[in-house]
């Protein structure tokens, strides 16, 4: 593997959880807290189509047919992306998605640890599905937490709210089922493993703590040091 006594003090961790699970919240607040670099596949997967790299391209031909773009050419294009951060620790969001994929980075480097965030499903469907949006703005509102004044109305300019098809019940139990069958093997790859670390809970306000206080005991003291600065 490529991991000598030079590089001890760099940390690879995975972040898995389903759309909705606070997963964005968590990421961010790791790379700030932990000095991580947060790797996003979705940003690195646009750079390469818009860059028009090779990869991009064939990746491009393959959404445009609406075919889903091979395991190996993910692979090789999330890999290609981490070339070059040999020294750097980072938190990798996105990936791997398939037992295959995780095979394949496994084959570069090695993961530490993969933070599981488990929020059950009604939370994530209450959650997403009381999303409305304004859309000329794009301002958000939530029913629970953050309603508008009026129902169904803008606060700034009184017009209709509308609900994303993303955010639909339908399409959002259509989307946790599929997230479910399609990473139950890799967090099962990930456990075998003995690097799998799953947090539950319904608020993230309250998973992060117990986020934070397993990656203040795995991460080496240096980044701790710069986590608590």
């Amino acid at each position: 593997m490529n991991r000598s006594m030079g590089l001890q003090t760099v940390f690879r961790a995975v972040i898995m959880g389903a759309p909705g699970s606070g997963k964005g919240t968590v990421s961010g607040r790791i790379a700030q807290s932990f000095a991580l670099k947060h790797l996003s596949s979705g940003d690195m997967l646009r750079a390469n189509i818009e860059a028009k790299t090779d990869l991009g391209l064939l990746m491009k031909s393959c959404i445009d047919q609406g075919q889903l773009v091979p395991d190996d050419v993910i692979s090789r294009l999330i890999l290609s992306s981490l070339r070059g951060l040999e020294q750097t620790s980072w938190l990798l969001d996105g990936f791997p998605r398939t037992v295959a994929q995780a095979e394949a980075l496994d084959s570069v480097y090695d993961v530490d640890s993969v933070i599981n965030l488990d929020v059950p499903f009604q939370t994530i469907r209450e959650r997403l599905t009381s999303r409305w949006v304004h859309l000329p703005s794009g301002r958000v509102y939530n029913i629970d937490f953050n309603p508008p004044k009026k129902p169904g109305l803008d606060d700034v300019t009184a017009e209709p709210l509308v609900q994303r098809d993303d955010d639909s019940p339908e399409t959002v139990s259509r989307r946790l089922k599929d997230y479910e069958r399609q990473t139950q093997p890799v967090l099962e790859y990930y456990r075998s493993k003995g690097v799998l670390e799953t947090f539950s809970g319904t608020e993230t306000n309250k998973i992060w703590p117990h986020v934070h206080a397993f990656l203040t005991r795995k991460i080496p003291g240096n980044q701790q040091a710069m986590g608590k600065a």
